[in-house]
């Protein structure tokens, strides 16, 4: 695919995640490649492309005789990214903010858990060394590396409770992680305390302490006191 194709597929495709997850494309509407092309102005090669992948993603239906079809949310692949980032820009983001928080509640603290008791001495390394990669971006209040870090400190934490069922959801976990960079003075204020509580979660692994790592993961997905 051209590099301008590659531009036109992101952005038709984009436009029409975002007409459904918004619910102006409510489910049950049909819809077809030619009248797609006349509302976007891209090629039939582009829109077929972008509505293969909508199809891929439950959100729409196709068929030799109805067309497409918009289907209901209860059918779209809600753990797949792009999906999740459709949500969160529209009017559907508290919901999505507090279904990533319940799925991070769910998983998170068991994945800790679990690190304490199997993270081999490598994998505890690269927790702590994730740690201090927040540490600094942090103090150089340097958003793009925080949340890099941050990224990075979850997806160790994963692969180190050796369940690849948990690993496999870190890309859902990396969305959530994008809405917690600090993006104003406060709350980058408030940060230290936070990478205060990564630092402990990572020592309660080195320290194989399994109770005390998934309490540190709860109060990281759910802050209600400061750190230990």
């Amino acid at each position: 695919m051209a590099a301008s194709d590659g531009a036109a597929f992101r952005r038709v495709l984009d436009a029409l995640g975002r007409e459904i997850v918004g619910g102006s494309r409510a489910p049950g509407t049909a819809d077809t490649v030619d009248a797609i092309v006349g509302r976007t102005g891209a090629s039939r090669s582009v829109v077929r492309e972008a509505t293969r992948v909508l199809v891929s993603l439950g959100m729409l239906s196709a068929g030799p005789r109805v067309g497409l079809r918009v289907r209901p949310r209860d059918e779209w692949d809600l753990l797949d990214p792009q999906v999740i980032r459709w949500r969160l820009a529209g009017a559907d983001r508290a919901t999505q903010l507090e279904e990533l928080r319940g799925v991070r509640l769910a998983v998170e603290p068991e994945a800790a858990r679990r690190a304490a008791e199997r993270a081999t001495p490598e994998q505890a390394a690269a927790l702590e060394a994730a740690g201090a990669r927040l540490r600094a971006a942090t103090e150089a209040r340097d958003a793009v590396a925080f949340v890099t870090a941050d990224q990075g400190f979850h997806a160790a934490l994963l692969a180190a409770s050796g369940n690849a069922m948990l690993v496999r959801l870190g890309a859902v976990i990396d969305e959530a992680l994008r809405e917690r960079v600090p993006d104003d003075a406060v709350r980058w204020e408030l940060a230290p305390a936070d990478v205060a509580e990564h630092r402990v979660l990572a020592g309660a692994i080195r320290a194989g302490d399994g109770a005390r790592a998934a309490e540190c993961a709860r109060r990281i997905v759910e802050p209600t006191r400061g750190p230990e």
